[in-house]
């Protein structure tokens, strides 16, 4: 090969290699899809409908709300991990994808760390410890009294195996020494039914699915898993205040897209997310979930995601759940 073919050659290479980030540069070109691992019509896709609206707005283009639902989020994750880096695909993720289903699962397709460009977090919202108004137990100190004398014997719900609620109960389990027995469901609305109904005395609720029942008094709230007081529940003592510490428990949220997003494409779905979060219909949103936005850094988001993970893969193993 003669100096003028190498010449030629390497200029065509570096070419092809600053195109993506010359198109990075005019992000977003086109329609962007944005996937939810759950069916529509639950708070992790309404929260998402709400943000693409208003991310819309500003970045110019639609954002199309594709759901993918099953596998406890594995399918939806799975089809982002393997997706052009592109920027015209991202995603919902939650506590399944970013910290739970790497230990609830033998194999995962992706690789929770190194599948996934993180781009921000949404937000969180905490669970609260909920009775049914009968149970004998009128606060926390008598609930934890009363499930110490009856080992085995107090039944818990939860929306199913693996779910956030469900691990915040083992970890309740392990922080104070206790022995509940849970009872999944397929879903939060018929866990919450029967704990109204009585059927089932106590579960771990989020505010999003639970504030109505619980501001309504349809259940008594015994204490949040959250590092301070809500302020729609004011009332409320966090796990910390009575006795029970280093046991926060939240759902959070955040948007990841496929390993290798140019950083231009980070940078500009970063700063529409933030920005998102001043939008009026999304703060109505957020404060009608009892969700505590999280505006922030993408290295901020996955430093959490990670921190997460390793919280909570002793308290899955300890309590030895599989979902395969």
């Amino acid at each position: 090969m003669d100096r003028r073919t190498l010449l030629t050659t390497l200029a065509a290479t570096a070419a092809a290699a600053a195109a993506p980030w010359a198109r990075a540069q005019n992000y977003p070109e086109q329609l962007i899809k944005w996937v939810v691992p759950y069916p529509a019509g639950g708070g992790t896709d309404v929260i998402a409908r709400t943000l693409a609206e208003a991310m819309r707005q500003t970045l110019g283009q639609q954002i199309v709300i594709d759901n993918r639902p099953g596998a406890s989020t594995n399918i939806g994750a799975d089809l982002v991990a393997k997706s052009k880096p592109d920027g015209y695909t991202i995603m919902s993720a939650d506590n399944a994808v970013l910290a739970f289903n790497e230990y609830l699962f033998s194999k995962l397709p992706f690789n929770p760390e190194k599948d996934f460009s993180y781009i921000g977090a949404i937000g969180k919202f905490p669970l609260a410890l909920v009775v049914h108004p009968d149970f004998p137990a009128k606060d926390f100190k008598a609930f934890l009294a009363y499930v110490k004398a009856n080992p085995g014997k107090v039944n818990y719900a939860s929306p199913g195996n693996g779910s956030p609620h469900h691990l915040a109960m083992e970890m309740f389990k392990n922080r104070t020494g206790t022995f509940i027995t849970h009872i999944p469901y397929r879903g939060a609305a018929p866990a919450m039914a029967d704990v109204m109904g009585g059927q089932v005395p106590c579960m771990f609720l989020d505010l999003a699915s639970g504030l109505p029942i619980m501001q309504g008094q349809k259940v008594r709230v015994l204490a949040i898993g959250s590092g301070a007081r809500s302020k729609l529940l004011p009332d409320v003592p966090t796990l910390a205040e009575v006795g029970v510490p280093n046991t926060e428990v939240f759902a959070f949220q955040g948007i990841l897209g496929p390993a290798g997003l140019p950083a231009p494409v980070v940078s500009k779905l970063n700063t529409e997310l933030n920005r998102a979060f001043g939008v009026p219909a999304v703060q109505k949103r957020f404060s009608d979930f009892g969700m505590e936005a999280m505006p922030g850094t993408p290295q901020q988001f996955a430093a959490l995601s990670r921190a997460e993970s390793k919280r909570w893969g002793p308290i899955i193993k300890s309590a030895g759940i599989k979902l395969d």
